[in-house]
Protein backbone atom coordinates (compact mmCIF):
# COMPACT_ATOMS: atom_id res chain seq x y z
CA UNK A 1 0.00 0.00 0.00
CA UNK A 2 0.97 3.44 -1.05
CA UNK A 3 0.14 6.17 1.43
CA UNK A 4 0.43 9.32 0.33
CA UNK A 5 -1.67 10.92 3.32
CA UNK A 6 -3.16 9.35 6.72
CA UNK A 7 -7.09 9.72 4.81
CA UNK A 8 -5.50 8.54 0.85
CA UNK A 9 -3.66 5.27 0.22
CA UNK A 10 -3.23 3.41 -3.14
CA UNK A 11 -3.41 -0.20 -2.62
CA UNK A 12 -1.00 -2.52 -3.92
CA UNK A 13 -3.83 -4.27 -6.45
CA UNK A 14 -3.87 -0.70 -8.65
CA UNK A 15 -0.13 -0.66 -8.95
CA UNK A 16 1.00 -3.01 -11.81
CA UNK A 17 4.75 -3.41 -11.99
CA UNK A 18 6.84 -4.85 -14.78
CA UNK A 19 10.43 -6.07 -14.32
CA UNK A 20 12.71 -5.33 -17.46
CA UNK A 21 16.68 -5.65 -18.26
CA UNK A 22 18.56 -2.20 -17.15
CA UNK A 23 20.21 -0.23 -19.72
CA UNK A 24 22.77 1.28 -16.23
CA UNK A 25 25.48 0.30 -14.86
CA UNK A 26 25.48 -3.59 -13.61
CA UNK A 27 28.55 -5.46 -15.30
CA UNK A 28 27.47 -8.86 -16.76
CA UNK A 29 24.41 -8.63 -14.10
CA UNK A 30 22.94 -6.34 -16.62
CA UNK A 31 22.85 -8.95 -19.18
CA UNK A 32 20.96 -11.31 -16.75
CA UNK A 33 18.69 -9.84 -14.65
CA UNK A 34 15.46 -7.78 -15.34
CA UNK A 35 16.51 -5.28 -12.50
CA UNK A 36 14.50 -1.91 -14.04
CA UNK A 37 11.28 -1.31 -12.67
CA UNK A 38 8.16 0.12 -14.99
CA UNK A 39 5.39 1.32 -12.28
CA UNK A 40 2.16 1.57 -14.19
CA UNK A 41 -1.09 3.26 -12.25
CA UNK A 42 -4.19 4.24 -13.99
CA UNK A 43 -5.16 7.38 -11.95
CA UNK A 44 -8.13 8.11 -13.79
CA UNK A 45 -9.98 4.73 -13.01
CA UNK A 46 -8.64 4.63 -9.55
CA UNK A 47 -11.41 4.49 -6.81
CA UNK A 48 -8.21 5.39 -4.22
CA UNK A 49 -7.95 9.27 -5.35
CA UNK A 50 -10.40 12.13 -4.45
CA UNK A 51 -12.33 13.54 -7.57
CA UNK A 52 -10.44 17.02 -7.43
CA UNK A 53 -6.49 15.25 -6.79
CA UNK A 54 -7.29 13.25 -9.50
CA UNK A 55 -8.63 16.00 -12.11
CA UNK A 56 -5.11 18.07 -11.11
CA UNK A 57 -3.09 15.35 -11.46
CA UNK A 58 -4.46 14.37 -15.21
CA UNK A 59 -4.74 17.91 -16.14
CA UNK A 60 -0.87 18.57 -15.76
CA UNK A 61 1.32 18.20 -18.55
CA UNK A 62 3.48 15.63 -18.04
CA UNK A 63 5.22 13.50 -20.10
CA UNK A 64 4.86 10.10 -17.59
CA UNK A 65 0.88 10.79 -18.04
CA UNK A 66 -0.71 8.97 -21.13
CA UNK A 67 -3.52 10.06 -22.86
CA UNK A 68 -6.00 7.31 -21.13
CA UNK A 69 -4.89 8.64 -18.09
CA UNK A 70 -2.32 6.32 -17.04
CA UNK A 71 1.05 7.08 -15.42
CA UNK A 72 3.97 5.16 -16.24
CA UNK A 73 7.42 5.48 -13.90
CA UNK A 74 10.57 3.91 -15.20
CA UNK A 75 13.20 3.37 -12.72
CA UNK A 76 16.58 2.14 -13.56
CA UNK A 77 18.83 4.11 -11.50
CA UNK A 78 19.99 1.50 -8.98
CA UNK A 79 21.59 -1.84 -9.88
CA UNK A 80 19.12 -3.52 -7.67
CA UNK A 81 15.48 -4.66 -8.32
CA UNK A 82 14.22 -3.82 -5.18
CA UNK A 83 15.68 -0.22 -4.86
CA UNK A 84 14.49 0.52 -8.19
CA UNK A 85 10.97 -0.60 -6.96
CA UNK A 86 11.09 1.84 -4.45
CA UNK A 87 12.38 4.29 -6.13
CA UNK A 88 9.59 4.28 -8.81
CA UNK A 89 7.35 4.13 -5.91
CA UNK A 90 8.45 6.90 -4.38
CA UNK A 91 8.83 8.85 -7.43
CA UNK A 92 4.78 8.56 -8.10
CA UNK A 93 4.31 9.58 -4.41
CA UNK A 94 6.08 12.77 -5.03
CA UNK A 95 4.07 13.53 -8.22
CA UNK A 96 0.80 12.90 -6.53
CA UNK A 97 2.00 15.27 -4.00
CA UNK A 98 3.08 17.82 -6.19
CA UNK A 99 -0.97 18.57 -7.00
CA UNK A 100 -2.05 17.72 -3.52
CA UNK A 101 -2.55 21.06 -2.84
CA UNK A 102 -4.91 23.22 -5.04
CA UNK A 103 -3.18 26.24 -6.74
CA UNK A 104 -3.66 29.65 -5.72
CA UNK A 105 -6.02 31.58 -7.27
CA UNK A 106 -3.78 34.58 -8.91
CA UNK A 107 -4.90 37.89 -8.24
CA UNK A 108 -4.66 40.61 -10.67
CA UNK A 109 -2.17 43.68 -10.18
CA UNK A 110 -1.63 46.60 -12.05
CA UNK A 111 2.07 47.99 -12.19
CA UNK A 112 2.48 51.22 -10.46
CA UNK A 113 2.63 54.84 -11.68
CA UNK A 114 6.83 54.46 -10.55
CA UNK A 115 7.26 51.16 -12.70
CA UNK A 116 5.19 52.89 -15.72
CA UNK A 117 7.36 55.43 -16.04
CA UNK A 118 10.70 53.84 -15.60
CA UNK A 119 10.11 51.46 -18.16
CA UNK A 120 8.68 54.78 -20.85
CA UNK A 121 11.95 56.36 -19.80
CA UNK A 122 13.73 53.34 -20.46
CA UNK A 123 12.26 52.78 -24.10
CA UNK A 124 12.99 56.26 -24.63
CA UNK A 125 16.60 56.00 -23.94
CA UNK A 126 17.13 52.89 -25.86
CA UNK A 127 15.05 54.58 -28.97
CA UNK A 128 17.37 57.30 -28.75
CA UNK A 129 20.14 55.51 -28.92
CA UNK A 130 19.05 53.61 -32.23
CA UNK A 131 18.39 57.27 -33.21
CA UNK A 132 21.98 58.04 -33.15
CA UNK A 133 23.41 54.66 -34.79
CA UNK A 134 20.84 54.96 -38.00
CA UNK A 135 21.71 58.88 -38.34
CA UNK A 136 25.70 58.15 -38.82
CA UNK A 137 26.26 56.84 -42.32
CA UNK A 138 30.03 55.71 -43.03
CA UNK A 139 31.69 55.27 -46.09
CA UNK A 140 33.78 52.98 -46.49
CA UNK A 141 34.91 54.24 -50.23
Amino acid sequence: MLRITPSIAIPDEELEERFVRSSGPGGQNVNKVATAVELRFDALNSPALPEALRTRLLARRDSRITADGVIIIQAQRFRSQDRNREDARERLLNLILAVLKPPKPRIATKPSRGAQERRLISKRERAGVKRQRASREVDYD
